[in-house]
């Protein structure tokens, strides 16, 4: 396989949240046989949590030894421990705990409650990623805004600039909440397998611009990341109804 995208349309939501399911439990058990642990960095919204459900249903993911799992986020909402609308949370609700990880291999970004600022959030995950990360991710999962955006990384926003940084915060979000901590595209770059996962037709402009010729990153986030070994866009038929 190589970094070039390649596109897989599923039927609808739920049976691109089944196969990207059944994708991910076969990554985590290659990764496994090649390193001591697999290193996943996992998406927020409702594709991400409808992935995290199906896992659960996945009959191979017995095969997974759960507790050689290192989870990250791609990206959180600066909020405190347990609020809903924090990507972390949402993933507990779906089902993650239930997969037997080992909790202290289940890194999540300090909120407010227990950090001074976003910006020490972002160093102590960055940290955090250098002390327990590899120098590669097995598999990073991103969802895709309407607006083309990926993690916490915005058209045209400041962040995006930033380099020589493992993890970023984001101030005055166009989406709310304004405030949040995103890994950077640099960190990205180190991933054997980039996988994006959308649903539904809202998104189809957005996917459209990702994957057109010459696409800049700046302009469209989801142009930017790229799998060292591949990089999959797993989509439904609405979000890909404007593909060619």
């Amino acid at each position: 396989m190589s970094g070039e995208p390649r596109v897989v349309v599923h039927p609808d939501k739920q049976s691109l949240a089944d196969a990207a399911a059944a994708r991910l439990v076969t990554a985590v058990i290659d990764a496994q046989t090649r390193n001591p642990e697999a290193q996943v960095a996992l998406t927020g919204g409702s594709m991400g949590s409808a992935i995290i459900a199906s896992v659960l249903r996945t009959p191979g993911r017995t095969a997974v030894d759960w507790s050689r799992v290192r989870v990250w986020w791609g990206d959180e909402r600066y909020l405190p421990a347990g609020d809903p609308d924090r990507n972390d949370t949402q993933n507990d609700e779906a089902g993650l705990s239930a997969l037997g990880l080992d909790p202290a291999k289940v890194h999540r970004v300090a909120g407010p409650d227990v950090s001074q600022s976003a910006e020490a959030s972002a160093e102590a995950y960055g940290q955090t990623i250098r002390e327990h990360g590899q120098k590669t991710w097995d598999v990073v999962l991103f969802g895709v805004g309407p607006d083309g955006h990926v993690a916490s990384l915005f058209p045209h926003h400041p962040a995006q600039r930033l380099t020589d940084a493992i993890a970023v915060a984001v101030h005055d979000s166009p989406k709310p909440p304004p405030d949040r901590v995103s890994l950077t595209f640099e960190c990205f770059e180190r991933s054997h397998e980039v996988w994006f996962l959308v649903s539904g037709a809202d998104k189809a402009e957005a996917v459209r611009a990702a994957l057109a010729p010459g696409a800049d990153r700046w302009d469209v986030p989801a142009a930017g990341p790229v799998g060292t070994d591949a990089t999959l866009w797993l989509v439904d038929a609405d979000a890909a109804s404007e593909l060619d």
